[in-house]
């Protein structure tokens, strides 16, 4: 594997699978036996899942939610879905343990980076809940933030879009799909590929991505394979 230790971040709305709103018990089976096979080969993996399928902090104040109490509520969303993935890798017969960063004992540990890296040696598949337990951060801010902690070498963001395109896919049939580009053609373009922050926090501090199709059964490994699916943003 061209990984020996990555930080991988899920989206919330892909664990909903076909449904609207909630958990799709196939979509969690699924990442399970894709990071089961990886987690096989060795790899070291940290996790960190959005809230998107249960609530969205920030269309919860467009509807008249306070802020920080709507941002809180995503926290605690993105922890019923660590709980899930956990409990969807043990099934699988993969030793996972969720880490919160919000004091929640005995639903989970409180996060710190010594313990992260300590389960992550020993074997286990660690799973970040809580965000940063800050309002005003987004998830992906988190797995940026974790991803540098945890010391990975590469943060994976896998989503149902295959990469990064010239304009979104979806709604332009032109768009075109980079193999790599920059941070700085990123910026340049104004791409969409994480919020500002976070984006900002990986460019600093060296943490190469890869956007990729998570929702393809084997792309995972197909990755971590040194296969070119997906895009890298660099340096």
């Amino acid at each position: 594997m061209k990984y020996k230790r990555i930080l991988l971040k899920l989206s919330g709305e892909s664990l909903q699978g076909s449904q609207k709103y909630g958990l799709s018990m196939e979509m969690l089976q699924s990442y399970a036996e894709q990071i089961k096979a990886v987690a096989a080969t060795g790899v070291q993996i940290g996790i960190v899942i959005g809230g998107g399928n249960i609530f969205r902090g920030l269309q919860g104040a467009k509807r008249g939610f306070d802020r920080v109490k709507g941002d809180q509520m995503g926290m605690l969303a993105t922890i019923i879905n660590s709980l899930a993935l956990q409990s969807a890798l043990e099934d699988n017969g993969v030793k996972a343990k969720v880490l919160t960063s919000i004091r929640m004992e005995p639903i989970g540990e409180y996060y710190s980076k010594a313990r992260a890296l300590e389960l992550l040696e020993a074997g286990y598949v660690v799973i970040i809940g809580g965000g940063t337990s800050n309002p005003y951060f987004s998830t992906d801010t988190a797995s940026a933030l974790r991803g540098i902690e945890i010391e990975a070498e590469v943060m994976l963001k896998g989503t149902r879009v295959d990469g990064v395109y010239t304009a979104d896919p979806e709604k332009d049939p032109t768009a075109v799909k980079f193999k790599e580009i920059t941070f700085d053609e990123v910026y340049a373009r104004n791409l969409k590929v994480m919020d500002m922050t976070s984006f900002t926090l990986c460019k600093e501090n060296g943490l190469h991505i890869i956007v990729f199709d998570m929702d393809t059964p084997g792309n995972l490994e197909r990755v971590l394979a040194g296969e070119e699916i997906g895009t890298l943003v660099k340096l």
